[in-house]
């Protein structure tokens, strides 16, 4: 006669729904029950533990997530196998080409070297924060054959470090595109979870921009003086607008006697197409501004300028139908534009900016000048507010000194403000002046 004492653990009956539990020939014990799979269907999933209450439980955290409406993962590859789907099938649709290589680059460079091994359904936020910590503290030199490849070794094989290690905005990009690839397949229902969402790598700090002041400004446009690219140079010091828009501009978006231009489009080099013309940055980037007067003049002078020019080149004229065009018509390329800007810099013996700096420096010189935050946004064509507050907002000393100033005059008492005694007709605001 048996006794429910004797009954083996194995056979105890449970509810209907929870699965099953009992003990392997080899000891181990295997839980199994349904759950919630891909396309709204049922799926038979087997658990592995060491004792039955560890078994258990682990089929009671599956079935638990598929109460919840999380589908069980069906992906079985690697995660090296998923980014390589994600770049070729996914990504190449939804973003830029110059964008698509940069993550292309990342993913091949870091990503896969240090996660690509790992199964995609097993990844956990343990697993990106321990490679992120490696990442962040590993001599790039020595990770990837930087210096065995060159003439002379100064680093890892001349047996001396350098440390050359990833800045704190590299790895930033990293882990925001391993978020992205990752966020495409909870989407595709292949994880229930995005776990590098769960990783912090804490707010990298900006890099510090020091845009030109209004006496560098004014050096730099009489440096910029007879140049045959004045009017870009001018555009883009009084108007703030990318290197890539300036480029992109035709005749047919300038309308010179009502003083506007319409931003349309990019002019930007890919591997693909060479130099081509792409929509905006962002929707809010296609735009319509107004134009200085300066730059109407300078504007009008060199189309005429580019009249003779197209005479003087007669049959060999490439008709882009841009504004800033080589002497021969052809687009300009940016790196080009990089090397005439140097030499202004160095003609007009100022230090050296990037050119993406003269937007910083109209940005800052409008707020300078007291103009509205909402209207230095439009003209510089940013989706928010918020954008052109914290990065091109830039505050200088004299700003923040005339605004203490300002709230000293508002503090000082009647008799400092007029100079006249007081005829005590009128009681005190406080027992103490306010020094």
């Amino acid at each position: 006669m048996t006794t429910p004492r004797d009954t083996s653990a194995s056979r105890r009956s449970r509810a209907n729904g929870d699965g099953t539990v009992y003990q392997r020939r080899d000891g181990r014990w295997e839980a199994a029950g349904y759950v919630l799979a891909p396309g709204n269907t049922r799926k038979r999933v087997r658990v592995y533990g060491t004792t039955r209450k560890e078994a258990l439980a682990k089929l009671t955290e599956k079935i638990a997530a598929s109460n919840r409406g999380l589908p069980m993962p069906s992906a079985q590859g690697s995660l090296g196998a998923y980014l390589t789907y994600w770049l070729e099938n996914v990504a190449v649709h939804h973003l830029r080409e110059n964008t698509h290589t940069r993550y292309t680059t990342c993913v091949n460079r870091y990503l896969i070297p240090g996660l690509g091994r790992k199964k995609l359904a097993r990844l956990t936020a343990k697993d990106v924060r321990t490679w992120l910590n490696q990442l962040r503290t590993t001599c790039q030199c020595c990770a990837r054959g930087l210096d065995t490849a060159r003439d002379q070794p100064r680093c890892c094989a001349a047996g001396k470090c350098c440390s050359k290690r990833l800045s704190p905005l590299t790895l930033a990009y990293v882990h925001s595109v391993l978020k992205s690839a990752l966020e495409h397949a909870v989407r595709e229902e292949e994880i229930p979870r995005n776990v590098a969402r769960n990783v912090r790598t804490g707010t990298p700090r900006p890099r510090r921009i020091e845009p030109l002041t209004a006496e560098e400004a004014r050096e730099f446009l009489a440096a910029a003086s007879g140049h045959r690219l004045q009017p870009l140079f001018e555009l883009a010091l009084r108007t703030g607008l990318r290197k890539g828009e300036l480029l992109g501009l035709r005749w047919e978006d300038l309308d010179l006697a009502g003083g506007t231009a319409s931003i349309r489009r990019t002019l930007q080099r890919t591997n693909s197409g060479g130099l081509t013309a792409l929509p905006t940055k962002t929707q809010s980037s296609e735009r319509r501004i107004a134009l200085p007067t300066p730059c109407l003049r300078s504007l009008d002078q060199h189309r005429n300028r580019q009249r003779q020019e197209r005479e003087a080149a007669g049959a060999g004229w490439q008709d882009s139908g841009y504004v800033f065009t080589r002497p021969n018509g052809a687009p300009i390329e940016g790196a080009t534009l990089t090397r005439h800007f140097n030499t202004l810099l160095h003609r007009a013996r100022l230090r050296r900016i990037r050119f993406h700096d003269l937007r910083h420096s109209a940005a800052t010189l409008l707020l300078e000048q007291g103009v509205e935050l909402v209207v230095i946004k439009e003209l510089l064509g940013h989706a928010h507010i918020g954008v052109t507050a914290t990065v091109y907002a830039h505050v200088r000393l004299r700003l923040q000194r005339d605004a203490i100033d300002l709230l000293g005059r508002a503090l000082r008492s009647s008799t400092e403000n007029t100079g006249e005694p007081d005829d005590g007709d009128e009681p005190p605001l406080c027992a103490a002046a306010v020094r």
